[in-house]
């Protein structure tokens, strides 16, 4: 149908396929959700861990048993746990929009924050901050500085593991976003 001046009238023009749109945004929340995580991790890589380590010991336990009673809240808890299953279900909405391709891509970083962060938070660094909220601070700072020491140095290890992971998660998401279909523009 056309108008007197032969152009397309606006009901003619093509409409956004619905699952398309749906994955689309699908995206956009995985973006948000692999980003929060990432992000979450990589503080304390580049900025908690070393504010710590050059306070005084008996500080630093202090406030790392504080800091880890704290992040069970109703903020950090959809992203620590929510990331995996956003991304599975962005992965299903690619799926259903017809681009397994980007599905894929969303699947592998489901997969891989869910192993490389979450499960490795819940197997090591929960168990040692859950031995941290339980050491007495000592009073003296020598043997608080040997607590701290062995605490520290092997919690941030396996701290860049699971940033790493997130921010290879994070990449991934990022990929699938870039490379999912787009509809041809016609004229």
């Amino acid at each position: 149908m056309t108008d007197t001046l032969d152009r397309p009238l606006a009901t003619d023009a093509p409409r956004p396929d619905r699952g398309l749109a749906v994955a689309r945004a699908a995206s956009v929340t995985s973006i948000v959700f692999f980003g929060a995580i990432f992000g979450f991790f990589y503080a304390w890589v580049c900025s908690t861990m070393w504010g710590l380590d050059a306070a005084d010991p008996r500080v630093a336990i202090e406030a790392m048993q504080e800091m880890n009673g704290s992040v069970r809240n109703a903020v950090f808890a959809p992203a620590f746990f929510a990331t995996p299953f956003v991304g599975l279900v962005t992965a299903a909405a690619w799926r259903r929009a017809g681009d397994r391709r980007a599905a894929t891509w969303f699947a592998a970083a489901s997969a891989v924050y869910f192993v490389g962060g979450l499960l490795l938070t819940m197997a090591i660094n929960v168990p040692m901050n859950e031995d941290l909220a339980e050491t007495v601070i000592p009073t003296d700072r020598a043997t608080a500085e040997a607590i701290w020491n062995d605490y520290s140095g092997d919690w941030q290890i396996w701290n860049i593991a699971r940033t790493v992971c997130s921010g290879v998660a994070l990449v991934l998401v990022g990929i699938g976003t870039l490379r999912s279909r787009r509809p041809v523009e016609t004229d």
